[in-house]
């Protein structure tokens, strides 16, 4: 899939390590990459599109393990983005051990993470920027923020994203779009907005009044020697997903008859290009090309599937750019009458031991992170084993939340969402608020204790995994399965509604989950106003500092079958 030149350095980097992953020494690591060759492109054309997305308020380097579950259904089973592990790196060839491997996959991941290091930093983002505008020329480069970019840290909460305003504003994008930063607030969302030296586009969210749009659907820009429409999407059920009080007056929907709309009316005003900024999730973003005409180029988020090149569905390109800043998405065009002619395409890996940081990008952060740095970095416990999140099912970050709530609020069950977002840590490590708020930084983060029944239950699972593996990518609503504790399943992602989730168990007794039975149940981030319990946050420090070091144990109580 790739040319050697793609990957000489990764398979260089691969047989230093003698066959056995993680024998690379981290210096030895460092010596091998440079920051030039992670820059070397093959560049067609004159327009080169930059691509950002779901940074999720991460200013500084971070660990991120990539899913070991990433299951298609329909048309998407076993094919980009849904492959992890080994077959990733088959489909794509990467060699095993490599950084690309490192980056891209979950494969030995805490020897390849000791080895190859932190991965994105808005200050080494900031630098390859920097890097590629000088080599194309700033009036043939376009940078696009895919948005799931204010929310997420522990200082975005705290300023209400003031911190992720200030700092991507040296980055210069030239367009936005959204859907956490929604969950501020219509009120602060405009604040910002109108604060804004470059456009929120959001052509499917309208005023439930008027019936008419919000935000700006379209901007036209020359870029390249060619004039080029950038058109938004926001994540069309930021309602559903999260809480519709938050936005009261602001619907939202795929809306594909507006965006055909759109597409026709900006190449009616003479655009050569046309270019959808969305964070539709991946798997909408290529079923959309094949509903809407006159899209070249997708440039995807939501899902935060990092895909090595952009994937092409009929005449439209779909570069799908990754999470937490690990990577900056790159597409280069060549356009001739009007027409995409050629195009190359990759995602670069930001390896922050590699990158050198940009000053000014890391002054701005270290004065933002400034009044709220001794907090950030007060450690409250210590891990015995890899904490993650990213997952079809439960990661060990949210087996050590369901076991928290259910202790801290004497449950027998709990429920935590499934979130995409949060970082990882390493055997060992200490856990910090800066960490244990990239797993619960949000806006409705109360803990409640219900009541619910066996049969209740079993509705809220299939409902929640039709989000999740309905086969008409349309009506998936985002997120990945809610993680249980106390509870195990079967799962099966074929079947249909109603028929996916099976053999439920409650652990502590070994017995089924009776249908009549009331169990109570912890869980948090519901999407009800006047949720009452205390934050996720503030129940979690005092869980984990009562604990001291955490245990990190191998849950296998939810099984996945074919249909």
């Amino acid at each position: 899939m790739f040319s050697r030149r793609d990957f000489l350095q990764w398979a260089a980097v691969a047989a230093a390590t003698t066959g056995l992953s993680g024998n690379l020494t981290r210096a030895a690591a460092q010596q091998t990459l440079t920051q030039d060759e992670l820059l070397e492109f093959d560049a067609r054309g004159s327009l080169t599109i930059l691509h950002i997305t779901d940074i999720h308020a991460q200013l500084k380097p971070i660990y991120f393990r990539p899913p070991s579950e990433n299951i298609g259904v329909g048309p998407f089973e076993g094919v980009p983005p849904h492959l992890v592990g080994e077959a990733f790196l088959k489909h794509w060839g990467i060699p095993a051990g490599s950084p690309m491997a490192y980056a891209h996959t979950m494969v030995d991941y805490v020897n390849l993470a000791r080895t190859y290091g932190r991965m994105g930093g808005l200050d080494r983002i900031a630098t390859l920027v920097k890097a590629i505008r000088a080599e194309r020329g700033d009036d043939n480069v376009l940078l696009l923020d895919g948005g799931d970019t204010w929310q997420g840290s522990y200082t975005s909460l705290q300023t209400k994203a003031q911190d992720m305003f200030d700092c991507m504003a040296l980055l210069k994008p030239d367009a936005m779009v959204g859907h956490w930063e929604f969950t501020f607030g219509e009120d602060r969302v405009k604040e910002l907005i109108e604060a804004m030296d470059y456009p929120f586009l959001a052509s499917n969210v309208f005023d439930v009044e008027w019936d008419e749009p919000v935000f700006e659907s379209t901007i036209h820009i020359d870029r390249g020697g060619h004039r080029v429409a950038v058109i938004g999407q926001a994540m069309p059920y930021t309602p559903i997903a999260n809480p519709r009080w938050m936005m009261p007056n602001w619907s939202f929907g795929i809306r594909p008859e507006v965006l055909q709309d759109n597409v026709d009316a900006a190449r009616a005003d003479g655009a050569d290009v046309v270019v959808l900024l969305s964070h539709n999730g991946c798997d909408v973003d290529q079923k959309l090309p094949t509903v809407v005409s006159g899209i070249d180029v997708i440039c995807t988020g939501h899902t935060h599937d990092a895909v090595p090149k952009a994937i092409q569905v009929g005449n439209t390109l779909v570069l799908s750019s990754g999470s937490h800043g690990k990577f900056l998405g790159r597409v280069d065009l060549d356009i001739r009458d009007g027409k995409v002619v050629d195009h190359n395409s990759t995602l670069i890996p930001v390896f922050s031991d590699v990158i050198d940081p940009d000053p000014e990008m890391a002054a701005k952060i270290d004065a933002v992170r400034a009044p709220y740095e001794a907090e950030c970095t007060r450690v409250i416990g210590r891990t015995d084993g890899l904490l993650y999140r990213r997952g079809n099912f439960n990661g060990t970050w949210d087996d050590l939340i369901c076991q928290g709530m259910m202790e801290e609020r004497d449950a027998e069950l709990s429920f935590s969402p499934g979130f995409r977002w949060g970082t990882t840590l390493l055997p060992g490590d200490e856990i910090t608020i800066d960490d244990l708020y990239t797993q619960t930084s949000m806006t409705y983060p109360e803990v409640y204790r219900l009541e619910f029944t066996g049969t209740q239950i079993k509705d809220i699972l299939e409902d929640v995994c039709d989000n999740l593996f309905n086969k008409d990518p349309f009506f998936q609503q985002g997120g990945d399965m809610v993680r249980v504790g106390g509870m195990g399943y079967t799962c099966a992602p074929n079947e249909e509604i109603g028929g996916r989730i099976s053999n439920m168990t409650y652990l502590k007794t070994g017995e089924p989950i009776d249908p009549d039975r009331k169990y109570v149940v912890a869980g948090w981030a519901s999407v009800n106003e006047n949720t009452e319990g205390p934050a996720i946050y503030d129940l979690m420090e005092g869980y984990i500092s009562r604990v001291g070091t955490v245990p990190v144990q191998k849950n296998d109580a939810v099984k996945v079958v074919e249909a």
